[in-house]
């Protein structure tokens, strides 16, 4: 009689502790080291780029800020793109994104997202001179795409007659081969490349977009609770008016904010 009852304050020991552990979590471990290391991609204004004294800077970096204030604790980034935003949430060398990452089905069989803190599309930039007027202009042309990205597994169903070039980076890498004229073309988010055409002369936006794409902070799978919080973060930004604000502080007084809903 005396071990069973010994035995079973094990066995309540035991599952009281693994309980407390899964509780925990996230959140409670970002808190007790005093860090929480985000993922940022620092390659093209105004989404994140490094200023000239060289610290991170741009729409992302100042949400990443945000959410290291609310959390009470110093953000530690680090300048990701492409497939390694994903990996790098996978082997917990992240504890989040905030990289321009598009929040879609097939990255969320990896990646939990939160609401979108942003919207942006598809968009052809290509060189002025060539007088690219549509996809099917594309055809035979060369086309640099950012390897893993949507923009590139569009264009394959699109356009398969475009010559793809395949960058990590679209930027700065992709920006620096348009704007040598490397390349004939290029498809990335619109809240990149309308932003670059408007710095060089010798470039030009297609109109219309091929896509609506939510823009969402990503997090590992596995933590519901830090996805909840997270999520409630989103809605706190969007909702204040700061969202807004945010926006127009990096795309110009008269931008019109994409519309986002600030629920969870």
């Amino acid at each position: 009689m005396k071990f069973r009852n010994i035995a079973s304050t094990i066995l309540c020991s035991v599952l009281a502790l693994s309980t407390a552990n899964a509780v925990a979590g996230k959140l409670e471990d970002i808190q007790e080291r005093g860090y929480i290391k985000i993922g940022v991609s620092l390659g093209g204004e105004p989404i994140g780029f490094r200023d000239l004294k060289n610290e991170p800077a741009g729409y992302d970096v100042d949400l990443a800020y945000r959410l290291a204030e609310k959390l009470g604790v110093e953000p530690r980034f680090t300048d990701v793109h492409g497939d390694a935003r994903v990996s790098m949430l996978f082997s917990d060398q992240l504890d989040a994104v905030i990289g321009n990452m598009s929040a879609t089905l097939a990255r969320a069989k990896s990646v939990n997202f939160t609401i979108p803190y942003n919207r942006a599309g598809l968009r052809i930039v290509a060189q002025k001179r060539l007088n690219i007027k549509s996809l099917e202009d594309l055809n035979g042309k060369k086309v640099v795409v950012g390897r893993g990205s949507t923009g590139e597994a569009f264009l394959k169903r699109a356009v398969p007659g475009a010559e793809l070039v395949y960058t990590d980076n679209f930027a700065p890498d992709g920006v620096l081969l348009l704007r040598q004229g490397r390349v004939d073309a290029g498809i990335e988010d619109s809240s990149l490349v309308d932003y670059l055409a408007t710095k060089d002369d010798k470039l030009v936006t297609l109109e219309g977009l091929y896509s609506n794409d939510p823009i969402a902070i990503g997090i590992r799978k596995g933590d519901p609770e830090f996805l909840r919080w997270m999520d409630m973060f989103v809605s706190d930004y969007i909702n204040s008016g700061d969202y807004e604000k945010a926006y127009r502080k990096w795309w110009g007084e008269d931008a019109n904010a994409p519309t986002l809903t600030g629920s969870w």
